[in-house]
């Protein structure tokens, strides 16, 4: 392909129908995430089948840790991304490869001091800061330990991804998802039972799917497909454009680690107030609930490139057009997966442990408090990814920081002295509730503003 030809495949997110694009680019996202978020629910399912509900504890509690690893991916990957969207727009063209060099070069470095970190202290960190119990602590040490020695390509693979998908080939981005997923998918029951690893093959499993995922991501670069490559003298780190890059994806890292946090604290409180047997019904619950929330991460995906494009030529007409799909689409899909759960809960806490009994009438009910607000969400969630998307840090870390850090912490804290584990549930959709307003008020100016082309 040539570069005229790679040029028009950005072109046409200023100039093609905004519905159009929006199928085009998020489509693929949603089934790649999708896929991803089956995956994840695969692994716990031969966990808890091939294990027990003990190894589904030890993966909930090692989930914090693996966000932040996740978070310093975005950090750099979304930071340079939307970035390399709006310098398209603009049609800074030569600004683009030195984007990509310097998203290597971060992607490398900043999981790479916090694998590091959590290799040295692993022991204490899962006890004193994950908060696993005695009987947890085996199943989170041996899955950690193993996920952290190939953790720096389950940052770099899902890094690099976004470019793939901002340059103009949704399905390609797509494929890479799928390609890991599917590999991990196939190799869980192999190593789990065939095997016999128990949770350490699920751990295996993931690393080796996520190596082969990195693999097929830079083999993208090195291909007919585009012209844009990573180059040496691109990596050099320049002060001001790492800086550039931190500060718009410290929204979207914030948001994860602050989920990372809340995961910490959310484990201490299960364990006070209900047990493993609360810790392993939250990680049943959690394992559900992203599945649906995968459609609006793929809206997110798809949308943010039509967005900064258009942001960054000065299309404000499409930005908003663009945003208000998003949103009402998003809308749609966390409501059909509010209705299902709510009818049929038990239909999913089965696949993970069919027997009844009080994991299975705990997680039930953490499952249908927890998500009593999903209807709303999809509003709060773009909202959120909007700011990001067009270069407004502050107004998008304060909004990703809404729902998990300034509300969901301080409720989490309080309400289980009055309400006991019932208040560890209830704490979340009371989060929502609050997050939600937040984002109205952000919006409502920020839409004038754009109706009138004013956009500050």
């Amino acid at each position: 392909m040539n570069l005229k030809q790679n040029d028009n495949r950005t072109d046409r997110l200023g100039t093609e129908r905004v519905g159009k694009l929006l199928l085009d680019f998020s489509i693929p996202a949603i089934i790649g995430m999708l896929v991803n978020a089956i995956y994840n629910i695969v692994d716990r399912i031969y966990v808890g089948q091939g294990v027990d509900s003990l190894g589904i504890a030890g993966i909930t509690v090692a989930m914090p840790l693996m966000m932040v690893i996740m978070a310093s991916s975005m950090l750099i990957g979304i930071g340079a991304n939307s970035l390399f969207s709006i310098r398209l727009g603009q049609g800074r063209r030569d600004e683009v490869e030195k984007l990509m060099g310097h998203a290597l070069a971060l992607l490398f470095i900043v999981p790479g001091i916090v694998i590091v970190f959590s290799l040295i202290f692993l022991d204490d960190i899962i006890v004193h800061i994950l908060g696993a119990s005695e009987t947890v602590f085996p199943f989170a040490k041996a899955y950690l330990q193993i996920i952290l020695y190939g953790g720096i390509f389950s940052a770099m693979g899902p890094g690099i991804n976004h470019f793939i998908r901002s340059d103009g080939h949704p399905r390609t981005s797509m494929v890479t998802q799928l390609i890991g997923a599917v590999i991990n998918i196939i190799l869980d029951p192999i190593f789990i039972f065939g095997f016999g690893w128990g949770i350490a093959g699920a751990a295996w499993a993931t690393i080796i799917s996520q190596f082969i995922s990195f693999v097929w991501v830079m083999g993208y670069f090195n291909s007919r497909h585009t012209q844009l490559r990573f180059r040496l003298r691109n990596m050099k780190l320049e002060l001001k454009l790492v800086l550039n890059i931190l500060a718009i994806g410290f929204a979207p890292f914030a948001m994860q680690l602050a989920m990372s946090l809340v995961g910490v604290l959310q484990n201490h409180a299960l364990n006070v107030y209900g047990g493993d047997i609360a810790v392993s019904a939250m990680g049943i619950g959690f394992s559900i609930m992203i599945v649906f929330f995968m459609p609006l991460m793929g809206l997110n995906q798809g949308a943010q490139p039509i967005i900064g494009y258009n942001y960054g030529a000065k299309k404000y007409d499409r930005v908003l057009k663009t945003y208000k799909w998003a949103v009402i689409a998003g809308t749609i899909f966390i409501t059909l997966g509010f209705l299902i759960i709510q009818i049929a809960p038990k239909m999913f806490i089965s696949l993970f442990s069919n027997e009844e009994g009080p994991l299975m009438e705990m997680g039930i009910y953490c499952l249908r408090i927890s998500t009593l607000l999903f209807p709303i969400l999809g509003f709060q969630i773009l909202t959120s990814n909007y700011f990001q998307a067009i270069g407004k840090p502050i107004q998008g870390t304060i909004l990703s920081l809404s729902r998990q850090l300034l509300l969901y912490i301080p409720l989490l804290t309080l309400l289980p002295r009055f309400f006991g584990l019932k208040g560890v549930f209830f704490a979340m959709p009371a989060a929502d509730f609050g997050a939600v307003i937040m984002s109205a008020c952000f919006m409502m100016k920020e839409l004038k503003w754009l109706k009138a082309g004013q956009i500050s």
